[in-house]
């Protein structure tokens, strides 16, 4: 059982390790390191949160190797990026930058967070100021009343 349950561990582990395969690694090290950080900040657009460098889908690996081509043409890190979002627009980073339209989607989770809490403030702050009925006690009919009820 144990056995099993270790060679199940360290498949699941190691599948996103077999994404990249053997036949897209470049030659030169610096530069297959450098093919690998930009491919983990690249959306895979079939499996949408998760990176081309981690993804076994085929536009994931037309991707890597997009990526290695331009890496090798001697393209710089931003040159690639300009390049892959020219062509697939800024969907494809996972990480886009807070400009433009898009600082409209990193501004309003905040932003309806605090609306959230100011409302909710004015709301409770609101309530405290009022008297809740039967708060005041019993009319003295009412007392009477109840004595009677109670037998007392």
């Amino acid at each position: 059982m144990l056995k099993r349950l270790t060679l199940i561990l360290s498949l699941v582990l190691a599948a996103p390790a077999l994404a990249v395969e053997p036949s897209e690694v470049l030659d030169d090290p610096g530069l297959e390191a450098r093919a690998r950080e930009l491919s983990k900040g690249l959306r895979c657009l079939v499996c949408r949160n998760e990176s081309i460098d981690d993804s076994n889908a085929s536009l994931a690996k037309d991707l890597r190797m997009l990526v290695r081509e331009r890496i090798s043409a001697g393209d710089s890190d931003q040159d690639v990026l300009d390049y892959v979002v020219g062509r697939y627009g800024e969907f494809v980073l996972l990480k886009p930058p807070a400009t433009g339209s898009n600082l409209v989607l990193y501004v309003a989770g905040p932003a309806m967070l605090g609306l959230g809490m100011i409302v909710a403030a004015f709301y409770i702050r609101g309530r405290r100021g009022r008297e809740t009925p039967g708060a005041a006690g019993l009319s003295p009919e009412e007392e009477t009343r109840l004595k009677e009820i109670m037998g007392e």
